[in-house]
Protein backbone atom coordinates (compact mmCIF):
# COMPACT_ATOMS: atom_id res chain seq x y z
CA UNK A 1 0.00 0.00 0.00
CA UNK A 2 1.17 3.44 -0.86
CA UNK A 3 1.49 5.91 2.06
CA UNK A 4 1.65 8.45 0.04
CA UNK A 5 0.43 11.05 1.56
CA UNK A 6 0.06 9.70 4.95
CA UNK A 7 -3.04 8.02 5.75
CA UNK A 8 -3.97 9.83 8.64
CA UNK A 9 -3.36 13.34 6.90
CA UNK A 10 -5.23 11.55 4.13
CA UNK A 11 -8.50 11.22 6.23
CA UNK A 12 -8.03 14.78 8.01
CA UNK A 13 -7.96 15.96 4.42
CA UNK A 14 -10.83 14.04 3.43
CA UNK A 15 -12.76 15.40 6.63
CA UNK A 16 -12.56 18.83 5.73
CA UNK A 17 -13.09 18.51 2.10
CA UNK A 18 -16.62 16.84 3.31
CA UNK A 19 -17.86 20.49 4.81
CA UNK A 20 -18.53 21.93 1.69
CA UNK A 21 -18.09 25.30 2.81
CA UNK A 22 -14.54 24.58 3.34
CA UNK A 23 -14.43 21.99 -0.08
CA UNK A 24 -15.35 25.34 -1.59
CA UNK A 25 -12.89 27.76 -0.08
CA UNK A 26 -10.14 24.96 -1.00
CA UNK A 27 -11.23 25.10 -5.02
CA UNK A 28 -11.63 28.80 -4.85
CA UNK A 29 -7.87 29.09 -3.32
CA UNK A 30 -6.67 26.26 -5.61
CA UNK A 31 -7.64 28.04 -8.57
CA UNK A 32 -7.11 31.67 -7.92
CA UNK A 33 -3.17 30.40 -7.24
CA UNK A 34 -2.98 28.76 -10.78
CA UNK A 35 -4.47 32.02 -12.05
CA UNK A 36 -1.89 34.26 -10.25
CA UNK A 37 0.65 32.17 -11.35
CA UNK A 38 0.10 31.76 -14.58
CA UNK A 39 -0.09 35.72 -15.44
CA UNK A 40 2.88 36.20 -13.12
CA UNK A 41 4.91 33.98 -16.02
CA UNK A 42 3.27 35.88 -18.31
CA UNK A 43 0.27 33.44 -19.49
CA UNK A 44 -2.46 35.83 -20.05
CA UNK A 45 -4.79 33.55 -18.52
CA UNK A 46 -7.42 36.08 -18.31
CA UNK A 47 -7.24 37.71 -22.11
CA UNK A 48 -6.68 33.83 -23.27
CA UNK A 49 -10.53 32.91 -21.78
CA UNK A 50 -11.71 36.09 -23.47
CA UNK A 51 -10.45 35.62 -26.76
CA UNK A 52 -11.81 31.98 -26.76
CA UNK A 53 -14.97 33.39 -25.89
CA UNK A 54 -15.66 35.23 -28.82
CA UNK A 55 -15.55 32.33 -30.90
CA UNK A 56 -18.56 30.33 -32.03
CA UNK A 57 -17.86 26.88 -29.65
CA UNK A 58 -21.79 25.67 -30.17
CA UNK A 59 -21.09 25.30 -33.77
CA UNK A 60 -17.82 23.59 -33.03
CA UNK A 61 -18.95 21.43 -30.42
CA UNK A 62 -21.55 20.08 -32.66
CA UNK A 63 -19.33 18.91 -35.23
CA UNK A 64 -17.78 16.61 -33.01
CA UNK A 65 -19.93 15.45 -30.27
CA UNK A 66 -21.91 12.10 -30.17
CA UNK A 67 -25.68 13.06 -28.50
CA UNK A 68 -26.12 9.57 -27.89
CA UNK A 69 -22.76 8.92 -25.76
CA UNK A 70 -23.94 8.03 -22.14
CA UNK A 71 -21.40 9.75 -19.70
CA UNK A 72 -20.38 7.43 -17.11
CA UNK A 73 -20.92 8.47 -13.32
CA UNK A 74 -17.69 9.78 -12.32
CA UNK A 75 -17.60 11.95 -14.80
CA UNK A 76 -19.86 13.86 -13.42
CA UNK A 77 -18.60 15.38 -10.96
CA UNK A 78 -16.55 18.56 -9.88
CA UNK A 79 -12.74 18.54 -11.01
CA UNK A 80 -10.12 21.14 -11.52
CA UNK A 81 -12.74 23.85 -9.33
CA UNK A 82 -15.65 23.35 -12.08
CA UNK A 83 -18.68 22.67 -10.59
CA UNK A 84 -19.68 20.76 -13.93
CA UNK A 85 -16.07 19.08 -14.25
CA UNK A 86 -14.66 18.58 -17.38
CA UNK A 87 -18.39 19.39 -19.32
CA UNK A 88 -18.12 23.03 -19.86
CA UNK A 89 -16.93 25.92 -21.97
CA UNK A 90 -14.82 27.58 -19.11
CA UNK A 91 -12.71 24.75 -18.04
CA UNK A 92 -11.79 23.74 -21.91
CA UNK A 93 -10.95 27.71 -22.37
CA UNK A 94 -8.27 27.29 -19.69
CA UNK A 95 -7.14 24.22 -19.88
CA UNK A 96 -4.31 25.41 -22.14
CA UNK A 97 -3.03 28.25 -19.33
CA UNK A 98 -3.97 26.16 -16.75
CA UNK A 99 -1.60 23.16 -18.27
CA UNK A 100 1.50 25.85 -18.47
CA UNK A 101 0.89 27.39 -15.00
CA UNK A 102 0.53 23.59 -13.07
CA UNK A 103 3.48 22.49 -14.93
CA UNK A 104 6.04 25.42 -14.04
CA UNK A 105 6.67 24.19 -10.76
CA UNK A 106 7.61 20.89 -11.39
CA UNK A 107 11.47 21.41 -11.58
CA UNK A 108 11.11 24.62 -9.29
CA UNK A 109 14.37 23.59 -7.44
CA UNK A 110 16.53 23.69 -10.88
CA UNK A 111 14.73 26.09 -12.85
CA UNK A 112 12.55 28.03 -10.60
CA UNK A 113 9.29 29.06 -12.63
CA UNK A 114 9.55 28.00 -15.88
CA UNK A 115 6.89 28.41 -18.48
CA UNK A 116 8.56 25.73 -20.29
CA UNK A 117 8.27 23.29 -17.40
CA UNK A 118 5.25 21.45 -19.75
CA UNK A 119 6.90 21.02 -22.77
CA UNK A 120 9.85 19.84 -20.88
CA UNK A 121 7.23 17.34 -18.84
CA UNK A 122 6.06 16.06 -22.65
CA UNK A 123 9.52 15.57 -24.04
CA UNK A 124 10.61 13.59 -20.76
CA UNK A 125 7.48 11.53 -21.05
CA UNK A 126 8.34 10.89 -25.35
CA UNK A 127 12.19 10.46 -24.39
CA UNK A 128 11.05 7.13 -22.47
CA UNK A 129 8.71 5.90 -25.16
CA UNK A 130 11.47 6.21 -28.13
CA UNK A 131 14.22 4.69 -25.75
CA UNK A 132 12.03 1.40 -24.83
CA UNK A 133 9.27 0.97 -27.54
CA UNK A 134 11.35 -1.73 -29.83
CA UNK A 135 10.10 -0.14 -33.05
CA UNK A 136 8.34 3.10 -34.09
CA UNK A 137 4.45 3.33 -33.74
CA UNK A 138 2.30 4.05 -37.50
CA UNK A 139 -0.89 4.03 -35.19
CA UNK A 140 -1.79 5.35 -32.03
CA UNK A 141 -4.29 6.12 -29.35
CA UNK A 142 -4.65 8.97 -27.52
CA UNK A 143 -6.96 8.21 -24.76
CA UNK A 144 -7.95 11.27 -22.57
CA UNK A 145 -6.69 13.53 -25.01
CA UNK A 146 -8.56 17.05 -23.98
CA UNK A 147 -8.18 20.05 -25.85
CA UNK A 148 -5.14 17.85 -28.26
CA UNK A 149 -1.95 19.32 -26.18
CA UNK A 150 -0.59 15.23 -25.71
CA UNK A 151 -2.21 14.63 -29.08
CA UNK A 152 -0.28 17.24 -31.04
CA UNK A 153 2.87 15.92 -29.21
CA UNK A 154 2.64 12.67 -30.21
CA UNK A 155 2.05 13.91 -33.99
CA UNK A 156 5.47 15.81 -33.43
CA UNK A 157 7.20 12.70 -32.36
CA UNK A 158 5.61 10.33 -34.62
CA UNK A 159 5.49 12.27 -37.64
CA UNK A 160 4.59 9.12 -39.74
CA UNK A 161 1.71 7.53 -37.69
CA UNK A 162 -2.23 7.90 -38.30
CA UNK A 163 -3.05 9.77 -34.67
CA UNK A 164 -6.71 9.22 -32.96
CA UNK A 165 -7.44 11.63 -30.19
CA UNK A 166 -10.52 10.68 -27.82
CA UNK A 167 -12.24 12.08 -24.79
CA UNK A 168 -15.28 12.05 -22.70
CA UNK A 169 -15.79 15.81 -23.20
CA UNK A 170 -17.10 17.76 -26.45
CA UNK A 171 -15.91 20.55 -24.74
CA UNK A 172 -12.27 20.11 -24.94
CA UNK A 173 -12.54 17.99 -28.49
CA UNK A 174 -14.12 21.24 -29.77
CA UNK A 175 -11.04 23.17 -28.73
CA UNK A 176 -8.87 20.11 -29.88
CA UNK A 177 -10.80 20.22 -33.25
CA UNK A 178 -10.55 23.96 -34.24
CA UNK A 179 -6.62 23.67 -33.33
CA UNK A 180 -6.00 21.19 -35.55
CA UNK A 181 -7.52 23.09 -38.28
CA UNK A 182 -5.58 26.27 -37.70
CA UNK A 183 -2.51 24.35 -37.40
CA UNK A 184 -3.15 22.22 -40.62
CA UNK A 185 -2.51 18.66 -38.75
CA UNK A 186 -4.73 15.47 -39.54
CA UNK A 187 -5.97 13.79 -36.20
CA UNK A 188 -8.75 12.16 -35.79
CA UNK A 189 -11.15 13.03 -32.97
CA UNK A 190 -13.85 11.10 -31.27
CA UNK A 191 -16.05 11.79 -28.65
CA UNK A 192 -16.39 8.63 -26.49
CA UNK A 193 -15.70 6.84 -23.02
CA UNK A 194 -11.71 5.14 -22.83
CA UNK A 195 -12.91 2.06 -21.38
CA UNK A 196 -15.68 1.64 -23.93
CA UNK A 197 -13.97 3.44 -27.08
CA UNK A 198 -16.11 1.59 -29.70
CA UNK A 199 -12.79 1.91 -32.05
CA UNK A 200 -11.69 -1.85 -34.00
CA UNK A 201 -10.17 -4.64 -32.44
CA UNK A 202 -6.11 -4.50 -32.93
CA UNK A 203 -6.83 -1.24 -34.09
CA UNK A 204 -3.31 0.14 -32.90
CA UNK A 205 0.31 -0.21 -32.40
CA UNK A 206 0.49 2.39 -29.42
CA UNK A 207 -2.48 3.03 -26.81
CA UNK A 208 -1.39 6.69 -24.75
CA UNK A 209 -2.71 8.51 -21.94
CA UNK A 210 -1.11 11.98 -20.79
CA UNK A 211 -2.06 12.57 -16.61
CA UNK A 212 -5.31 10.81 -17.28
CA UNK A 213 -5.53 8.36 -14.53
CA UNK A 214 -4.96 10.27 -11.56
CA UNK A 215 -8.89 11.31 -12.41
CA UNK A 216 -10.31 7.80 -12.33
CA UNK A 217 -11.46 5.57 -9.80
CA UNK A 218 -10.29 2.07 -10.09
CA UNK A 219 -12.64 0.06 -11.19
CA UNK A 220 -12.71 2.94 -14.45
CA UNK A 221 -8.80 2.50 -14.73
CA UNK A 222 -9.05 -1.56 -14.87
CA UNK A 223 -11.35 -1.71 -17.33
CA UNK A 224 -9.41 1.23 -19.16
CA UNK A 225 -6.37 -1.46 -18.93
CA UNK A 226 -8.81 -4.07 -20.62
CA UNK A 227 -9.79 -1.87 -23.18
CA UNK A 228 -6.88 -0.08 -23.85
CA UNK A 229 -5.47 -4.03 -24.56
CA UNK A 230 -7.99 -5.50 -26.98
CA UNK A 231 -7.31 -2.31 -29.19
CA UNK A 232 -3.45 -2.86 -28.95
CA UNK A 233 -1.83 -5.36 -32.26
CA UNK A 234 0.46 -7.92 -30.31
CA UNK A 235 3.76 -6.81 -29.63
CA UNK A 236 2.77 -2.94 -29.54
CA UNK A 237 2.52 -0.34 -26.02
CA UNK A 238 0.33 0.53 -23.67
CA UNK A 239 2.08 3.96 -22.11
CA UNK A 240 0.83 6.55 -19.27
CA UNK A 241 2.07 9.81 -17.80
CA UNK A 242 1.13 10.75 -14.83
CA UNK A 243 1.80 11.49 -11.05
CA UNK A 244 4.11 9.44 -9.16
CA UNK A 245 2.61 8.11 -5.81
CA UNK A 246 6.07 7.34 -4.74
CA UNK A 247 7.43 10.57 -5.03
CA UNK A 248 8.57 12.00 -1.56
CA UNK A 249 7.31 15.40 -3.17
CA UNK A 250 3.58 14.01 -1.77
CA UNK A 251 4.95 12.23 1.51
CA UNK A 252 6.21 15.35 2.45
CA UNK A 253 3.15 17.63 1.30
CA UNK A 254 2.28 20.26 3.52
CA UNK A 255 -1.68 19.55 4.76
CA UNK A 256 -2.70 22.86 3.24
CA UNK A 257 -1.58 21.94 0.21
CA UNK A 258 -2.54 18.44 -0.21
CA UNK A 259 -5.96 20.20 1.19
CA UNK A 260 -5.97 22.23 -2.10
CA UNK A 261 -4.83 19.48 -4.58
CA UNK A 262 -7.48 17.57 -3.19
CA UNK A 263 -10.61 19.74 -3.56
CA UNK A 264 -9.56 19.19 -7.50
CA UNK A 265 -8.90 15.64 -7.71
CA UNK A 266 -11.86 13.55 -6.12
CA UNK A 267 -10.47 10.45 -7.26
CA UNK A 268 -6.74 10.98 -5.71
CA UNK A 269 -6.67 8.43 -3.20
CA UNK A 270 -7.93 5.53 -5.53
CA UNK A 271 -4.82 6.53 -7.98
CA UNK A 272 -2.49 6.95 -5.31
CA UNK A 273 -3.27 3.08 -3.93
CA UNK A 274 -3.61 1.51 -7.35
CA UNK A 275 -1.04 -1.55 -7.78
CA UNK A 276 -0.70 -0.32 -11.38
CA UNK A 277 1.81 -3.47 -12.41
CA UNK A 278 -0.64 -5.81 -10.98
CA UNK A 279 -3.56 -4.42 -12.72
CA UNK A 280 -2.07 -4.12 -15.78
CA UNK A 281 -0.49 -8.02 -15.72
CA UNK A 282 -4.59 -8.84 -14.61
CA UNK A 283 -5.45 -7.09 -18.19
CA UNK A 284 -2.60 -9.57 -20.14
CA UNK A 285 0.04 -7.29 -20.17
CA UNK A 286 3.29 -8.20 -19.45
CA UNK A 287 4.65 -6.37 -16.46
CA UNK A 288 5.14 -2.71 -17.03
CA UNK A 289 8.31 -0.66 -16.45
CA UNK A 290 8.12 2.52 -14.61
CA UNK A 291 10.10 5.13 -15.28
CA UNK A 292 10.43 8.37 -12.81
CA UNK A 293 10.64 11.33 -15.61
CA UNK A 294 10.78 14.69 -13.31
CA UNK A 295 10.28 15.33 -9.71
CA UNK A 296 6.75 14.17 -9.52
CA UNK A 297 6.09 12.07 -12.57
CA UNK A 298 6.28 8.45 -13.74
CA UNK A 299 5.85 6.97 -17.25
CA UNK A 300 4.67 3.32 -17.53
CA UNK A 301 4.72 1.26 -20.20
CA UNK A 302 3.41 -2.36 -21.12
CA UNK A 303 3.91 -4.47 -23.52
CA UNK A 304 1.19 -6.87 -25.31
CA UNK A 305 2.72 -9.82 -26.38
Amino acid sequence: MISAPSSFTSRLVNGLLAIKPLADFAKYQARTMMIERAEKMGVPWRQNVQDFSEHNWESEKAQIENPNLKYPDYYLCSFHAYEAGNLNWEAAWEFESAALAVHSTIWKETDGINPQGDGKLRQAYHDVLQAQLMQQPTNILDLGCSVGMSTFALGETYPQAKITGLDLSPYYLAIANYRSQEQNKKVDWVHGAAEATGLGEQSFDLVSTFLMFHELPQDAATAIFTEAHRLLRPGSYFALMDMNPTSSIYRQMPPYILTLLKSTEPYLDQYFTLDISQALMDAGFEKPTITPISPRHRAVIALKT
